[in-house]
Formats: C-alpha cells, structure tokens, sequence
C-alpha cells in the first residue's frame, strides 16, 4: 500500500519549469515532487523558526520568565563550571 497521495494544483508555469530544472539540471532532489518536498519542508522549518524566534522574545519582556530563568542559572552556576570545558 502506497504512503503517497496524489494531489492537482493549478501552478503557474514558471514555476512548473523551475521545479523540473531543480531536479533535472541542478539534481536538488531526484524527482519533481521530491522538489517540491523539499520547499514546502524547508517554507515550514522558517515558519517554524520564526514562530519560536517570537515566543523567545516575548519571553526576554516577561518578568516571570527572566526571573526563573535567572534563578536556574544561579541554581546551576557551580555546576556548570565543575562540567563545562574552560
């Protein structure tokens, strides 16, 4: 039984053609939906990223967060010094 699932989206034709020279001539992935795999997987990874950039700078703004944080570095400074390299 087949994983995959065939799908039909309308494209604009540049970008058809992009798609078949990434896998013909420059060999980014070895077939046209592996490229198009490959996109949409790296497109979700910066979303991601984005995502977590943002709740990371919320979090330096959030009083409670800074404190408990500052509060494990204090907990955990002696430690750190014993096991890290210098």
């Amino acid at each position: 039984m087949s994983t995959r699932v065939k799908r039909t989206y309308n494209l604009d034709p540049r970008t058809i053609g992009r798609v078949r020279e990434m896998a013909e001539r420059y060999h980014v992935a070895p077939s046209q939906d592996a490229v198009i795999e490959l996109a949409v997987d790296e497109l979700e990874r910066r979303l991601r990223e984005a995502r977590e950039a943002d709740a990371w700078e919320a979090a330096g703004s959030d009083p409670s967060f800074t404190n408990e944080a500052s509060g494990l570095e204090r907990a955990y400074r002696s430690a750190d010094r014993e096991t890290w390299p210098a």
